[in-house]
């Protein structure tokens, strides 16, 4: 099924020997007269002059018809996603079969059209591809799989290397579609993306279909991010563009005068990369976007070197930044010379050279080889000599009809291949298990209570014993006992070969004594909180310890008091960072102490909280500080014993504990005076640079705030934030703070946040 969801409806016409029969009478004549295939037919032309269309005319009629009266989520006609997907592979390059394949790559899984069918109408070598690029939709990506065993399986299962072509189309052309979808469905695919699919696509050389898949899920994944990127990106062109026109117009007349041919351009900046180098170097966004990178496209392999003479005689070159990918091509087979020299104004100046049928390779990987290998037989566009060959030598000849899916294919299995064997359930879903796993392995990967309750295997339809060794392909079903009774053997640890079921083993055994250590946590904890005086009933919320637990690195509210019981952590520990999510000690006991002798109502302090106690003036009042409401905020007034009137915002995370003594809440109203002074707790999140706190908190002075306290936490993917504490007259005043924090260069959002909620509210702002 497409990944845009558009669900298989039944098609008007049925595709069986009728069309059949219509095939047979087109044969191999073009009709010429269907606009919508048109574009199609220029791009393939264009790569292949002397191709038969006649196969990709045929494809495109029994895809229409077979997908007739299915919509994608778009509201197109379904037949847009495989000539789209199509259409991408013919600006690739690639070759009619493929391209008829890709037509119909979705008429198998989602139509009333069969493989058998299919195969009998196109022959074994397009069925082959479309039952390939079936298989591979079925290998899913779940929260708790490996990308890189995902990435194994994919490769592992493609029988021809045109199959993962093929899938990375389809995935490209739903990534364009993705604003169609929810956006839950389109981050999962945006996360499967950038690591299954655009690293795949890397390995095959694919660049440009890398670098789309890569911003795309960055745009879908990153929002603020991407946008901010974006906007510093273009803000610094015009100033960029200036100064790489002066280096390529030096370039190209210091080759001009050596007498070499050559086409220079700029290389394009990409967005995720970008962020890549932000992140994984560490470089601020100044170092990388001032680095203006030029590339040189040349005819032959000697005038790469040529060029690259007279860009060291013109400038010095930087030590160490000079690579030579054409004496040792990457694994991937890409070619060039990348060299870093000093250019003008003393600016660094990144220089890839490289001859044009280099460019096309780097640009169209393992695709480009279908139109070098017509060009070098043709001894066409300088596919001549060694140049050439090196190429083609890299790769069996695909048009063939073996089995063998080729040297390269080999080569990317094996480079990615680690010691792992694939077997299937009885209803075909792959597993990836360790090489010499058991059928006790499998029924650990299938669910744990499922290996709890093993009793016996059957592989390939034969009872086998538990121990047996599993080998690719096999077929594996579980016997399981009905008895609550059930569960592992001490031996099975003998002879798993996979670390979840060696763990899952060893946790049943440890379960008893498991459950006795999260006793004695809960009791630890609980004896701290009653020594401190601390209410229990609030520190001890799901809510609160379940953020407690995450903070703390543990999976769950069992795992952390796991963890006291078996002294990994502190009683003490988990109780502070109780009290501190609730706003600290003052906070969390504020509101529900009750004091030991009543203590005298307090004076009205100099700072007017602005808020009145409807029906008595008199009474003291205080803003809470959980959730420091400021005016225009929905507010409710909770008696506390013995210090007045508490306010609280109404959606304030302690509302509801308080809202169990209905007989202590009392109305409350806004009357904010000359004299009212209120707490704004402000947080920021930013793309982490230099200088980045004394331009946020300069914004914030020039705003006429008073900050009373800051705290910066940068993550792993370089986001700051920032989280500022300041006194506030008029709450109307704090859009134009935000407004003026926004501006600062790198700000991806800016916003109030509410004590306790804010961990919550800041989780909501990033992934909005």
């Amino acid at each position: 099924m497409s990944e845009d969801g558009a669900t298989p409806v039944p098609a008007t016409t049925q595709v069986g020997h009728g069309v059949r029969a219509r095939l047979a009478r087109l044969g191999g004549t073009r009709t010429g007269s269907n606009p919508v295939l048109e574009p199609l037919l220029r791009a393939v032309k264009a790569t292949h002059p002397k191709s038969d269309l006649s196969v990709i005319e045929r494809a495109y009629e029994v895809a229409e018809r077979a997908h007739r009266g299915q919509r994608r989520k778009s509201g197109d006609d379904y037949i847009t996603h495989p000539l789209a997907v199509a259409t991408i592979l013919a600006e690739l390059g690639m070759t009619p079969p493929t391209i008829a394949a890709a037509l119909l790559h979705d008429t198998v899984e989602d139509t009333p059209y069969s493989l058998e069918e299919l195969r009998r109408d196109f022959g074994d070598e397009i069925a082959m591809l479309v039952d390939g690029v079936t298989k591979l939709d079925k290998v899913t990506y779940g929260e708790a799989a490996q990308a890189e065993t995902v990435r194994k399986m994919i490769v592992a299962m493609a029988r021809d290397i045109r199959v993962l072509v093929i899938k990375l189309a389809d995935r490209l052309h739903n990534a364009r579609t993705w604003r169609y979808v929810s956006p839950e469905s389109a981050n999962r695919k945006a996360a499967e993306t950038l690591e299954i699919y655009a690293p795949l696509a890397h390995r095959l050389g694919m660049n440009t279909i890398k670098w789309e898949l890569e911003d795309l899920s960055f745009a879908q994944l990153y929002p603020k991010i991407y946008d901010e990127i974006v906007r510093m990106v273009a803000q610094r062109a015009p100033a960029r563009e200036e100064y790489l026109a002066k280096v390529r117009a030096q370039i190209a007349a210091d080759l001009k005068a050596a007498k070499i041919k050559a086409v220079v351009t700029g290389r394009p900046k990409h967005y995720y990369s970008v962020y890549q180098k932000m992140i994984v170097r560490g470089r601020d966004f100044e170092q990388i976007y001032d680095l203006v990178a030029v590339r040189v496209l040349v005819d032959t392999v000697q005038d790469c070197y040529a060029v690259l003479g007279a860009l060291h005689a013109r400038w010095n070159p930087v030590p160490g930044r000079f690579k030579d990918y054409i004496a040792m091509p990457k694994f991937n087979m890409y070619q060039s010379l990348h060299t870093t020299v000093i250019g003008p104004e003393g600016k660094p100046v990144e220089v890839q050279i490289r001859t044009h049928q280099m460019h096309r390779r780097a640009e169209y990987g393992v695709a480009a080889h279908w139109k070098y290998k017509e060009d070098a037989l043709a001894g066409r566009d300088g596919a001549k000599g060694m140049e050439g060959m090196a190429w083609l030598r890299q790769l069996l000849d695909w048009q063939r009809e073996t089995a063998d899916p080729g040297e390269f294919l080999e080569s990317l299995r094996f480079e990615i291949n680690a010691a792992e064997v694939y077997v299937f359930t009885p209803e075909g879903d792959v597993m990836a298990l360790p090489s010499g796993a058991t059928p006790v392995d499998f029924a650990y990967a299938v669910h744990t209570e499922v290996g709890h309750q093993c009793i016996g295997a059957r592989v390939n339809g034969k009872l086998v014993p538990l121990d047996s060794t599993l080998n690719n392909g096999d077929v594996v079903e579980i016997l399981t006992s009905k008895s609550d009774a059930a569960g592992p053997s001490r031996d099975w640890l003998n002879f798993v070969k996979s670390a979840r079921a060696r763990n899952k083993i060893r946790q049943w055994f440890s379960k008893e004594r498991r459950e006795e250590a999260i006793e004695s946590g809960k009791e630890q904890i609980a004896k701290v909180l009653r020594k401190q005086n601390q209410p229990l009933q609030r520190l001890l919320s799901h809510e609160t310890l379940t953020a407690v637990a995450q903070d703390l690195r543990y999976p769950s509210i069992e795992a952390m008091y796991a963890g006291v019981g078996e002294g990994h952590i502190s009683a003490d520990h988990v109780v502070k960072q109780l009290v501190a999510t609730l706003g600290g000690e003052e906070g969390a006991t504020e509101d529900l102490a009750e004091a030991t002798t009543p203590r005298r109502v307090r004076e009205q302090t100099a700072a007017d909280p602005g808020v009145t106690v409807v029906g008595a003036d008199d009474v003291w009042v205080k803003l809470a500080k959980c959730c420091t409401p400021v005016p225009g905020d929905p507010i409710m007034g909770f008696v506390t014993t013995g210090n007045g009137v508490s306010v609280h915002r109404t959606d304030c995370t302690n509302a509801e504990s308080l809202k169990r003594y209905p007989e202590r809440i009392i109305e409350v109203v806004w009357s904010p005076t000359e004299s009212s002074v209120f707490l704004v707790h402000f947080q920021v999140e930013a793309l982490d640079r230099p200088g980045l706190l004394s331009d946020i908190t300069r914004a914030l002075t020039e705003q006429h705030v008073n900050i009373l306290a800051a705290s910066v936490q940068t993550s792993r993917d370089r986001v700051a934030m920032s989280r500022f504490t300041f006194e506030m007259a008029d709450p109307s005043h704090l859009a134009s703070v935000i407004r003026a924090v926004r501006r600062v260069s790198g700000v991806l959002d800016a916003y109030r946040v509410t004590g306790t909620a804010a961990k919550d509210e800041s989780k909501r702002h990033r992934t909005a």
